[in-house]
């Protein structure tokens, strides 16, 4: 009998060379890569978002004065990844956002929408009450959520006051394991990098944004009607409103915490770990070693 087919996954943090990886893949098998980072959906930001030089799903397809939430890219995921393997494909997911990699492979139930009016009216309660006594009233309300949420965290404390009014939480009492997620049968490969190494990284990518134009690029953009969360991709503001310089600095300490907030998601994912001071053309064979000489991998 044959086996299911197969989804490949890679997760990484920022400059581990995940895009690379995927591009290798795409020549050793027939496959279509799908992105699961929450910046690259945005069109207008190639640079700022690095997004592939090849054809990948899910990448530039958002108008930058529109808000994304994690339920609306999950469900264009899923519909992207069901329709690859429809055609007899492998579907190559990467990202390095952590909650939007989750969401594109598991069933995972994600909390609701606000119902209309529902952001504002608490938005409006937390600047009336102060981020402490807004804070209080969700402890009050859902203890966990407070507990994960510091109350300077204006978004945060909001979304858990609009999920505890709807009865959901934004800590639930019970997290599926991964493993019990997966939507189709799924190999998921890390890529880790040394710090120091991964820091060099970081500067070498910063300095080629910088040479491929993201000051203009953050500049246009800064300039249109932003949404909030377009408002929250790495390089935007730091390029758009600092003089050179700073904004390099800024952006590359910026990028290392980021990258810490990765490789914390990374040591939760089952995922096998590679190491990624290689070139990306073994770390792709070795990714498709992983996905067992067994299973339905179409090859080129």
């Amino acid at each position: 009998m044959r086996s299911e087919p197969r989804v490949l996954a890679i997760y990484g943090p920022t400059a581990s060379g995940k895009t690379d990886v995927a591009r290798a893949l795409l020549d050793r098998l027939e496959a279509e890569v799908v992105s699961a980072d929450s910046a690259a959906l945005y069109a207008g930001l190639p640079v700022l978002t690095a997004a592939p030089d090849y054809r990948a799903r899910l990448v530039g397809i958002v108008p930058l004065e529109r808000d994304v939430s994690v339920g609306e890219y999950q469900r264009l995921a899923h519909a992207a990844i069901d329709e690859i393997l429809a055609a007899g494909r492998t579907p190559v997911v990467v990202g390095g956002t952590g909650l939007y990699l989750r969401a594109a492979l598991s069933a995972l139930e994600l909390p609701p929408p606000p119902a209309p009016g529902e952001r504002e009216r608490w938005s409006r309660l937390y600047d009336r009450l102060g981020p402490e006594s807004a804070h209080a009233a969700l402890a009050e309300h859902d203890p966990a959520a407070a507990a994960r949420v510091h109350a300077n965290d204006r978004r945060r404390v909001v979304r858990a006051l609009e999920l505890a009014a709807a009865g959901a939480s934004l800590a639930p009492p019970r997290e599926r394991l991964w493993s019990d997620d997966f939507r189709h049968p799924t190999t998921l490969a890390g890529l880790d990098v040394a710090p120091e190494a991964l820091e060099a990284r970081i500067r070498a990518r910063v300095a080629d944004q910088v040479a491929r134009g993201a000051v203009d690029e953050a500049r246009a953009a800064w300039a249109r009607p932003l949404s909030e969360t377009a408002r929250k991709v790495l390089g935007l503001e730091q390029f758009a409103t600092l003089p050179l310089d700073e904004a390099v600095e800024a952006v590359v300490v910026a990028s290392r915490q980021l990258a810490r907030y990765q490789r914390k998601w990374l040591r939760r994912l089952p995922a096998a770990t590679l190491a990624a001071a290689r070139p990306p053309e073994e770390i792709a064979d070795d990714l498709c070693a992983l996905a067992g000489a067994g299973e339905r991998l179409p090859r080129r």
